[in-house]
């Protein structure tokens, strides 16, 4: 095992001075004990214990190989203090070795370019347990109000691996998806991605299989376990018809059917916006969880109480946000962005929250009316800190700061004002999630596609929203129908014009630029653009 703590010493030595450890960059790197295999399919068992806040099963890991290589070591991620041991392969396995959350299985064999090979992990223990999930991570052991218990993951943030032995990484999606059998005990029901294929009981415990058809997140393949009750419908949507497919608690049945009628006319909105939805194969499915909410593809998380606003509450400030509930539409909107199109580096997580936060403004819009959209997005500013760039550091698993929610969807917001031209950028939205269908990005694909798509070089906007915390201001005086302006910004040479006056288009700069208006009256500003303004006296 020389080469592994070769590799180990010298990223410790680069990373030492950057603040981020080795296991970062393990973490959030395509290491060379990850870039030689591809992921083709997961096949999991999983049985979650309430009694000892225990989880234990097996992960049969199938991949091909995409460069040939000689006596390769894998890593297999898995975080403390759950165990593993390797119970199955098709390979010639030399040993396996734990280094902190990390399992390094080295072989000694010459592997071919489009070889297909599989290994299967046991995994057992007591995980990682979230203290206040989602916002953190881990397993979730709880009680539901009739004290049955109730047990998911949240793991966006820390990862699969917080208790699934897999290839933690947003950069590596299985190809040809997933399947996963809970183990339950015989009252509790378990709910996982996909659809429901088989169900079978054995002496005191049940079995569901579920399987994905589609490429999936990591993050997102979550088992749920409770006394789930379903209920079913369907979406005569824009590929044919969606299954929709609901798993309650019991006692909730009457509330979720109400709620959740919500989720056709938000179809029809995302599906004009967006496209199709991206995963008719699967279903669509809405699961009660013991926390918030969570994107999970085709399974989606839900514990917003049955109440419209974020748990009644509106972010906007506007009263808008409390026609609707938050945590349907904006978990649903993951499914374009954060599901479908995925980030391959944390680093570019703006992908999915920025525009997903954008698409509650777009489901507004058809399912309210435009005015009603541009007083939520505008009130959502109130939430911006303008603390620390949204792009965040990459390789290491760092996302940016939490502006790349609101301020990333006002920057959206701004760049369609520029664009002025709403079917065009319906037609940019739809065009993204048709040309990157299942496909992982950088944030650099998506900026040149906006800027190819609209004609407008959007870089410098793209640098001063996503790389910068300066907001523009625009400086400026007015003399009776003379109008002195120009740009405070932080990046050089900002490309944004706007309009004012309504129709007026002005193209401001560092350097001062006077125009003649059409009247002495106080020039009137569009507040859909995130700028600030300030009047030199």
């Amino acid at each position: 095992m020389k080469n592994i703590s070769a590799f180990l010493l010298f990223i410790s030595g680069v990373l030492s001075a950057q603040q981020f450890t080795k296991q970062d960059t393990l973490k959030g790197s395509n290491t060379e004990f990850r870039n030689f295999w591809d992921v083709k399919k997961y096949e999991i068992t999983v049985e979650p214990k309430f009694e000892t806040k225990a989880v234990s099963g097996t992960n049969k890991i199938t991949f091909e190989i995409i460069k040939d290589v000689t006596n390769p070591v894998f890593q297999i991620d898995l975080q403390q203090p759950m165990n593993y041991k390797v119970i199955d392969s098709d390979e010639k396995l030399c040993s396996s070795k734990r280094e902190g959350d990390f399992i390094f299985i080295e072989t000694k064999k010459e592997y071919k370019r489009g070889e297909t090979h599989s290994f299967t992990i046991q995994f057992f223990g007591n995980p990682i347990v979230a203290k206040k999930a989602p916002w953190d991570g881990g397993w979730v052991f709880q009680k539901d109000n009739q004290g049955n218990p109730w047990m998911s993951v949240a793991q966006e943030g820390i990862g699969a691996s917080v208790w699934l032995p897999i290839k933690d990484i947003w950069s590596d999606e299985p190809d040809q998806g997933m399947t996963m059998k809970i183990i339950t005990p015989k009252d509790l029901v378990g709910v996982a991605n996909g659809r429901l294929i088989s169900q079978t009981s054995e002496k005191d415990k049940n079995t569901f299989t579920w399987e994905v058809k589609n490429p999936i997140n990591a993050y997102s393949i979550v088992p749920n376990v409770g006394k789930y009750v379903n209920f079913k419908d369907t979406y005569d949507g824009e590929k044919g018809t969606l299954d929709l497919d609901y798993w309650v608690l019991d006692y909730n049945l009457e509330k979720a059917k109400k709620q959740f009628q919500q989720v056709k006319p938000m179809m029809k909105a995302f599906e004009y916006w967006f496209g199709p939805y991206p995963f008719y194969e699967d279903s669509y499915k809405l699961v009660e969880s013991p926390y918030l909410g969570m994107e999970h593809q085709s399974s989606v998380a839900y514990g917003n109480n049955y109440e419209n606003g974020y748990l009644g509450n509106d972010v906007s400030g506007s009263g808008v946000g409390l026609n609707w509930d938050f945590i349907i539409i904006h978990e649903t909107g993951h499914e374009w962005f954060a599901n479908n199109i995925t980030a391959k580096d944390k680093a570019d997580m703006w992908l999915h929250e920025s525009f997903t936060s954008y698409s509650e403004t777009l489901f507004v819009e058809k399912y309210m009316d435009k005015n009603s959209a541009e007083k939520y997005v505008t009130g959502i500013r109130k939430n911006i800190n303008n603390d620390e760039p949204i792009i965040g550091k990459y390789g290491v698993g760092k996302s940016g700061g939490g502006d790349m929610y609101y301020k990333g969807a006002n920057m959206l917001h701004t760049i369609r004002q520029i664009i002025n031209n709403d079917e065009k950028f319906r037609q940019i939205l739809r065009g993204l999630n048709k040309d990157f269908y299942h496909k992982l990005v950088t944030t650099k694909e998506i900026e040149d596609y906006i800027s190819k798509k609209s004609s407008i070089d959007f870089s410098s906007v793209f640098d001063q929203y996503l790389r910068t915390t300066q907001i523009p201001t625009l400086e400026y005086s007015q003399t009776g129908n003379l109008f002195k302006f120009r740009y405070d910004a932080g990046v050089k040479n900002l490309k944004l014009p706007i309009r004012i006056n309504g129709n007026q288009e002005i193209n401001p700069t560092e350097k001062w630029q006077t125009i003649k208006l059409k009247s002495a009256n106080p020039v009137q500003f569009d507040v859909n653009y995130y700028i600030y303004y300030s009047e030199e006296k």
